[in-house]
């Protein structure tokens, strides 16, 4: 018991957690937890999870701002390889910090998680050659109920790190890079969402 630290209301907005596992190592290399069931409910986190997924993804990749309407999903995210800002934008309708984002880096080597809760639009960034991000999920991916949002939405504000670039109307990553000059990298789809409403 014990084995990890969280850090609740990060940004001053509900219900999004950073977890900190213990690590454990030495001249082999380490070892941790990095889901248990009784640390999560003793931390009073007691959501359910019903699928894990796992990306891979060249730097300057941009994934997001994604979300699920009728079947929204509470996202429990890590990294295992490389450096990515992970961001999630508060969609809830009756909270206080609706629009509000908040943004953490997440490495390999500093081995923290990221809990988004359902309500929220997630997306992340890839900052380092290649980074692999896994997630537990609350529910299932279904086909047909995602939505999105403008990853460079002004009216939302989202500070990307290492990124330059003028808004030009749309989500589009034409003439924004990584400030080593890594041209952006979006799916067709990313690049057609809109602004929050």
């Amino acid at each position: 018991m014990g084995q990890i630290k969280v850090e609740k209301n990060v940004g001053g907005i509900e219900g999004l957690c950073i977890i900190e596992p213990t690590v454990h190592g030495d001249t082999r290399g380490y070892f941790m937890e990095t889901y248990n069931l009784n640390d999560m409910e003793e931390a009073g986190l007691t959501m359910k999870f019903v699928q894990d997924n796992q990306s891979c993804s060249t730097k300057g990749v941009l994934r997001g701002l994604h979300y699920q309407k009728e079947f929204p999903q509470g996202k429990l995210v890590r990294v295992i390889k490389g450096i990515v800002f992970d961001v999630a934008v508060d969609l809830r309708s009756n909270s206080e910090t609706y629009g509000k984002w908040y943004g953490v880096e997440l490495t390999e080597d500093n081995k923290k998680q990221f809990y988004i809760p359902e309500g929220f639009a997630h997306g992340f960034l890839v900052l380092s050659d290649v980074a692999e991000f896994c997630y537990k999920c609350t529910d299932f991916y279904h086909a047909g109920d995602e939505d999105g949002l403008a990853w460079n939405d002004p009216s939302i504000g989202i500070e990307w790190p290492q990124v330059v670039g003028e808004y030009k109307g749309k989500a589009s990553g034409e003439g924004y890079r990584l400030i080593d000059g890594t041209r952006l990298k979006l799916s067709e789809k990313d690049q057609h969402w809109d602004k929050i409403r």
